[in-house]
């Protein structure tokens, strides 16, 4: 990550938008780089277009549209102020993480279509996930993660509901050109410095299998992160969730692009079930 790399993080004002601000301020603590929070106004707090006048003759159709124009300036106008707030709240707690370079930024139009306008500069995007008690957001990051997933050229940090410091990190590889992409961002991004690092393949123990964890062992371990390579039986969706379980590992990293099972898990329909089901913050490569 270059040194003018900054970090994106996206505040919804839904129950993750803490936690994204805390995740965002400790990667800033490790990384050096500025902290810039954005909330999107959406094309659903924009003006309504609809016509309600139906039939009405000419002088009571007029006036009611001017009252309806008037009542979608005033909710635009509502929508700006909230999101304005959101922000300032999302600002303060960053800087009382201790960040100092903070910016804010407050967008009109699709989250999508904003992230492929800002993203040159980042090194980092942050977004929340949303979980069972917030399915009244369907409008939020949630519905739109698979969406930004895709589309965004950065890795994209899923933090969790709860803010914990990280310090041991799941790796899932299955030698797939982003699998690998992940490791050599990992062995380059002073985020990962000083944590500790398990590679995991999971399924067949092949002589190919155990070259590629070798050479994901030997990158890292160069760049001085402590790390150990690991080959597990069974299904990447379920052995996966169970190591982070059983063993407490504080954050996973995976290519958002693979040729294995894994491939389906975040490109396909299970995209954010996978993400929700995951308790710890989930690092996306593509």
């Amino acid at each position: 990550m270059a040194m003018t790399d900054k970090i994106i993080a996206l505040i919804d004002g839904s129950i993750y938008s803490e936690s994204v601000c805390h995740h965002a301020a400790w990667i800033s603590e490790r990384t050096a780089m500025p902290v810039e929070l954005i909330h999107v106004l959406g094309r659903r707090e924009a003006p309504a277009s609809t016509d309600l006048s139906g039939s009405i003759r000419l002088g009571a159709r007029t006036r009611l549209m001017e009252e309806l124009a008037e009542l979608d300036a005033q909710r635009a106008k509502l929508a700006s102020h909230r999101g304005r707030a959101i922000l300032e709240d999302a600002r303060a707690i960053v800087d009382r993480d201790g960040v100092t370079d903070i910016t804010t930024r407050l967008r009109h139009g699709d989250i999508v279509e904003a992230i492929g306008e800002i993203e040159a500069d980042a090194g980092l995007i942050v977004i929340g996930k949303r979980g069972e008690a917030a399915d009244f957001a369907k409008a939020h990051l949630g519905s739109n993660l698979e969406r930004i997933v895709r589309a965004a050229h950065r890795p994209v940090f899923v933090a969790s509901r709860a803010f914990k410091p990280v310090e041991t990190v799941l790796v899932a590889y299955d030698g797939g050109r982003s699998a690998m992409k992940a490791v050599d961002h990992i062995a380059r991004s002073r985020l990962f410095a000083g944590l500790a690092v398990t590679v995991v393949t999971v399924g067949a123990e092949t002589e190919q299998t155990k070259k590629g964890l070798a050479d994901a062992e030997a990158l890292l371990k160069a760049a001085g992160i402590e790390a150990r390579t690991r080959i597990v039986s069974g299904q990447p969706e379920t052995e996966l969730g169970k190591m982070v379980d059983d063993e407490g590992f504080g954050m996973v990293v995976m290519g958002a692009y693979g040729h294995s099972r894994i491939r389906s898990l975040v490109i396909g329909s299970t995209t954010t079930e996978m993400v929700r089901s995951c308790k710890v913050p989930v690092v996306l490569m593509r």
